[in-house]
C-alpha cells in the first residue's frame, strides 16, 4: 500500500499551559487510513551526584494531551497523553477514537498544554497517510440475525464469515434496522448495516445507512411504499431489488416506478428463479438501461443448500470500508460466484472495469481472465446480440483470452459448471457487464 508523510513540528510556550488549540491538517483524497504520532520530552534529566556515585532524577515536565477533529468539527477522538499514536480509517481505530471514512479536508490535531516547562516544550508530529488501493474483496450481501428469523449475533456472523474466507458481510434483517455503532468489531471482517424491507408485494435491500426511512416499514399504497425508496436514496442508502422473480415473494411492483442501484440476480443456491431474474436483468440492459447485479445467500442458518457466502458477491474496492465496498456495488465492479472459493473473473476493457463505460471502436476488445475452472467449466462472452463459448476447460486451470465486439454494446461473462454428473450446467460465476457506446457504423 502506498502512503505518504506530513511532519509538522511546534512549539509550546510555559503562557500557554492549561490551554487547547489546534493545528491545520489537510487530508487529500483518496486516504484509508491516517495514523498520527507524536513526540516530546516528557521527562527532564537531572544528574544528582552521590557520595558512591551518581543518581538521575527523570521529573516530568511536560504533558501534551492529543486529540483529532474531522473537517465537519465532529471529535473523532481524544487520547489525553496516555497514547504517542493513533490510527483511524473506516474499518477500524484506535480505541478512544471513532472509525470512519477519512474525508477530504482540513483535519484539525487538538493540542491539550496540560503541563509546559519554564523553557517550553518541542512537539513534533508525523501523520502517515496510507492510499487507497483497489482490492478484490469477497463478501456476502443478504444476511440475517436472530433480530429478525435467523438463529445468529452479528458478532457470530463476523466469526463465520471470516472462517468462510469473507472481508464483508450486509445485516439485513425483516423491517429491523440496525445502526453502524449498534454492530460489533468484526475483526477484520467488514459488518455493514442494512435492512431488509419486507412486504406483501416485494423486499429490498437498504445497505449503509443508520435509518434509511422514518416511522414504521408498513404500507398500503404505492405512493406510501415509493416515498419509503425515496427516503432511502436520499439518505444515501443502496438499493437492492431482492429476488425480483421468486414464486413466493417477489418483486410485484413495477420496477420503473421505484428508485433502485441494484439487482440481486442470485439468492441462495442457483435455481430457476435466479435464472428468470437473470433473464430480467439481461433484457434490461438490452433496452440501454446500465443495471449493477448483486448476490447474497439469504443467510438464516445452516442448511444442506445455504452456507454463508453462498453466493459470494465479489468486488473490486478501493477499501475495505463500507462506503468502498458499496460504490463498488453501486458501480457495477464485480462479479458473483457460487462460493468463496468459487471461479476468480478479471473482465477489463483497455484500464476500465467491469461496469465502466468505453468509447466504441476505439475500445472494442475485451480482455478475459478466470481463475478456479474446474475440467469441463463452459465460458461465455453474452453481448445483447449473441452469447458465445470462449473457452471449455479440458482440466482444472485457469484461462485468459481476448473477446472482440463487431458492434456497440455490452459484453458480460459467466461460467457454467456440471456441479454433480447427470445434473446441467448452471452458474459457477456471472459478472457485471462492461458498456461499449459508440454508433453502430462507425467501427
Amino acid at each position: 500500500m502506498k502512503s505518504q508523510t506530513i511532519s509538522l513540528s511546534i512549539n509550546i510556550t510555559p503562557e500557554q499551559q492549561g490551554t487547547y488549540f489546534t493545528i491545520p491538517l489537510t487530508i487529500p483524497d483518496g486516504i484509508a487510513a491516517l495514523t498520527l504520532s507524536y513526540r516530546y520530552d516528557r521527562h527532564l534529566a537531572e544528574p544528582r551526584p552521590l557520595a558512591a556515585g551518581g543518581f538521575t532524577a527523570h521529573p516530568e515536565v511536560n504533558i501534551i494531551d492529543l486529540g483529532l477533529i474531522a473537517p465537519d468539527g465532529t471529535q473523532v477522538g481524544a487520547s489525553g497523553s496516555d497514547k504517542t499514536e493513533i490510527m483511524v480509517s473506516e474499518t477500524t481505530a484506535t480505541p478512544g477514537y471513532s472509525s470512519g471514512p477519512i474525508t477530504p479536508g482540513q483535519w484539525q490535531i487538538l493540542v491539550g498544554a496540560y503541563k509546559v516547562a519554564p523553557q517550553g516544550v518541542q512537539v513534533q508530529y508525523e501523520v502517515r497517510l496510507d492510499d487507497k488501493e483497489r482490492q478484490l474483496l469477497k463478501g456476502d450481501l443478504h444476511t440475517h440475525t436472530l433480530a429478525s428469523d435467523g438463529v445468529h449475533t452479528p458478532g457470530e456472523l463476523a466469526l463465520k464469515a471470516r472462517r468462510h474466507g469473507l472481508q464483508f458481510v450486509a445485516i439485513t434483517d425483516h423491517n429491523q434496522m440496525i445502526s453502524r455503532a449498534a454492530l460489533p468489531d468484526g475483526a477484520g471482517v467488514t459488518l455493514i448495516p442494512g435492512v431488509e424491507w419486507t412486504h406483501y408485494q416485494g423486499h429490498a435491500n437498504f445497505l449503509g445507512v443508520d435509518q434509511p426511512y422514518d416511522g414504521p416499514f408498513a404500507t398500503n399504497t404505492l405512493a406510501e411504499a415509493r416515498a419509503l425508496f425515496q427516503s432511502a436514496r436520499d439518505r444515501g442508502a443502496l438499493i437492492v431489488i431482492n429476488h425480483p422473480c421468486d414464486p413466493d415473494c417477489g418483486f410485484n411492483f413495477d420496477l420503473q416506478s421505484f428508485p433502485y442501484d441494484c439487482l440481486e440476480v442470485w439468492n441462495g443456491p442457483m435455481r430457476e428463479p435466479n435464472l428468470r431474474a437473470v433473464g430480467l436483468w439481461h433484457q434490461l440492459l438490452c433496452t440501454g438501461l446500465k443495471i449493477p447485479i448483486c448476490g447474497g445467500s439469504d443467510y438464516h442458518r445452516d442448511t444442506p443448500f445455504i452456507f454463508l457466502g453462498g453466493p459470494t458477491m465479489c468486488v473490486q474496492a478501493l477499501s475495505a470500508g463500507t462506503s468502498d465496498i458499496l460504490a463498488a456495488v453501486r458501480a457495477g465492479h464485480g462479479f458473483i460466484t457460487y462460493a468463496p472459493n468459487g471461479p476468480i473473473l478479471e473482465l477489463t476493457a483497455a484500464d476500465s472495469l467491469m461496469g465502466d463505460t468505453v468509447a466504441w471502436p476505439e475500445v472494442k476488445t475485451a480482455h478475459i481472465k478466470v481463475q478456479g475452472l474446474a475440467q469441463g467449466d463452459v465460458v461465455r462472452a453474452i453481448t445483447a446480440q449473441r452469447e458465445d463459448v470462449v473457452f471449455t476447460a479440458p482440466a482444472d486451470g485457469e484461462v485468459s483470452i481476448m473477446y472482440t465486439l463487431d458492434a456497440p454494446g455490452f459484453v458480460r461473462v459467466d461460467v457454467l459448471r456440471a456441479f454433480l454428473p447427470g445434473l446441467p450446467m448452471l452458474p459457477a460465476l456471472i459478472s457485471n457487464p462492461i458498456y461499449f457506446e459508440g454508433e453502430p457504423n462507425s467501427g
